[in-house]
């Protein structure tokens, strides 16, 4: 399975190069409208800057992308800063890269390394936060069975994220996407036995 990542939190980064000074902002946010908001809070922010160059990537699996150049030499600037966040398979985070001129022009080449690489050094600087698609399942289990079944579950991706104790014990279990076949093949075998009973949770 592959996993995606975004940024925790709010994180900035600031390089010089060439006395020109470039200011990374890179923002979790769920969709395009939060994307769209940062950006034009950042760029407000920075309303006297020469450039606000932007990317975001949003959606379960980074599948919603867009980047715009903003009036630097087309792709020069938001690919460059996109493809930097896709290396890292990274989703629902914008990033803004502000550019005060300095007065010394860098060239294509140049400016495609700084953008990129103020991205990248942006994201290297603190964890990200790791996405991962989960289905829960409410299994009912008599408490003879209790401890067998807990321990088969320790073989998934998993956890049992509540359990209640009354005439008999019922948890809700929660496991990665990548295991929801065998989960289910293994419940719907003991259900089959009548060592249990089970619910995909909604």
């Amino acid at each position: 399975m592959q996993y995606f990542y975004s940024v925790g939190s709010r994180r900035t980064l600031e390089l010089k190069i060439k006395r020109s000074t470039f200011i990374c902002t890179m923002d979790p946010v769920e969709n395009l409208n939060q994307a769209k908001g940062f950006i034009s809070d950042v760029s407000k922010a920075h309303k006297t800057a020469t450039h606000n160059c932007w990317a975001y990537i949003v959606g379960e699996t980074g599948d919603i992308s867009h980047s715009s150049d903003a009036g630097e030499p087309a792709g020069t600037a938001g690919l460059p800063m996109l493809n930097a966040m896709q290396q890292f398979d990274i989703t629902c985070t914008a990033a803004v890269v502000t550019r005060y001129f300095g007065g010394v022009k860098l060239g294509i080449r140049g400016l495609i390394d700084a953008y990129s690489n103020c991205v990248k050094q942006c994201i290297e600087q603190k964890k990200l936060v790791k996405h991962v698609k989960t289905l829960c399942w409410q299994i009912e289990v008599p408490y003879g069975f209790n401890d067998t079944l807990v321990h088969l579950l320790q073989t998934f991706k998993g956890r049992i994220r509540h359990s209640d104790y009354t005439d008999k014990v019922t948890h809700l279990f929660e496991a990665e996407v990548v295991d929801s076949d065998a989960v289910k093949t293994l419940l719907s075998e003991y259900a089959g036995a009548g060592k249990l009973s089970y619910s995909l949770k909604e």
